[in-house]
């Protein structure tokens, strides 16, 4: 099947997240990169000159964005007359982010967003796209209140999550109770390269700023309702986390422990995993994985470097289910945090978004 392409841009297109989106937009079947913008300081150089020895990918940057003038980021009225939507993954703070966001969106271009700060805003969708696309209804909601007819936005989870929370979520109706997840996390989540960052080599960092509170709450916004024009979270389960920083470039690993109100088999866990799947897969999306959790039965899987790959980065893996002394079942899971947590989950994002009919 053949679909009439949306130009798009990308906000931020000089980050570690921008390369990534470009790596994967790089002749996609729905969409076609018509922009590049970024900050003032990168405004009007060619895309190859503003990052320079920057470029922190193992794939090549694409030649067809090396010569593309970059536009400043400030003008979404410029940004509009040359695409139909836009990513945005910017480097600045909340409140920034927060307002170019709804500048974009009133613009009338629609908002696929890597940041946080429109998270916790009551009317836009956090998506996981296999799990909670029924959110995406806030979007009419949405547009009343910023008073557009196209422009709205719609943002991804924290990347650490999505690890842990794909793997609990065909477990809900076994009535989850409490879950302790320590998550072991990449460098490049903090937008880093080895290169970059050498004191991270041979070393561990117990801590990762905001991202227990993040982990814990993200999950009940992800798994709410829609209520009155907003989602209401949910009120369990009961979530605790650990976060720290590991040497790796790619790929978040969770420890969970799960506590049920009603014991489910281990048979009955893999074969709800095994099942799981949601409309991107309904509707072969181009990165929607063919399975979106898969599940390895050997002691030492899955392993960032062998299995973070999966489904082009797309899949969630997980292994070593087995009952527990204190909690009913502990488990392992891993997810690509710049793929399916960041640049990938975007792109999966928008692809729903573009079949829905949201960016027509």
């Amino acid at each position: 099947m053949e679909f009439t392409k949306k130009r798009c841009c990308v906000i931020g297109a000089t980050g570690m997240v921008g390369q990534r989106l470009l790596l994967l937009l790089d002749h996609h079947p729905y969409f076609e990169v018509s922009a590049l913008a970024a900050s003032a300081r990168s405004a009007g150089k060619k895309y190859g000159e503003a990052v320079g020895d920057r470029w922190k990918l193992a794939s090549p940057m694409p030649e067809q964005y090396k010569d593309m003038v970059i536009l400043d980021s400030a003008y979404p009225e410029e940004v509009k007359k040359v695409a139909d939507f836009v990513f945005c993954a910017v480097n600045l703070d909340k409140a920034a982010v927060k307002a170019m966001e709804e500048a974009y969106a009133k613009a009338e271009l629609p908002v696929v967003s890597n940041n946080s700060a429109n998270r916790w805003t009551p009317d836009v969708p956090m998506l996981i796209p296999e799990i909670n696309a029924d959110h995406l209804k806030l979007i009419d909601v949405q547009k009343k209140r910023l008073g557009t007819k196209r422009g709205f936005i719609v943002v991804k989870p924290n990347c650490s999550i999505q690890s842990y929370v794909p793997l609990l979520t065909p477990l809900l109706d076994f009535g989850i109770k409490e879950v302790v997840a320590t998550t072991y996390q990449a460098i490049s989540g903090a937008g880093k390269t080895f290169r970059e960052w050498p004191e991270m080599i041979d070393n561990v960092i117990p801590y990762i700023g905001g991202e227990e509170e993040k982990s814990e709450q993200e999950p009940l916004r992800v798994w709410g309702k829609v209520e009155n024009g907003q989602v209401v979270k949910a009120e369990a389960p009961v979530i605790t986390t650990q976060c720290i920083r590991v040497p790796v470039t790619d790929g978040h690993t969770a420890a969970v422990f799960v506590k049920f109100e009603n014991k489910p088999s281990k048979e009955e866990i893999l074969k709800r995993w095994s099942e799981f799947k949601g409309l991107p897969q309904e509707l072969a999306l181009p990165h929607a994985p063919e399975h979106f959790i898969t599940y390895f039965e050997e002691d030492n899987r899955p392993q960032c470097h062998t299995d973070r790959e999966i489904y082009g980065g797309m899949g969630v893996t997980a292994g070593r289910l087995r009952e527990d002394t204190l909690f009913d079942y502990k488990f392992i899971g891993l997810s690509h945090n710049t793929l399916r947590g960041a640049a990938g989950g975007s792109v999966l994002t928008a692809e729903l978004l573009f079949r829905l009919g949201y960016l027509d």
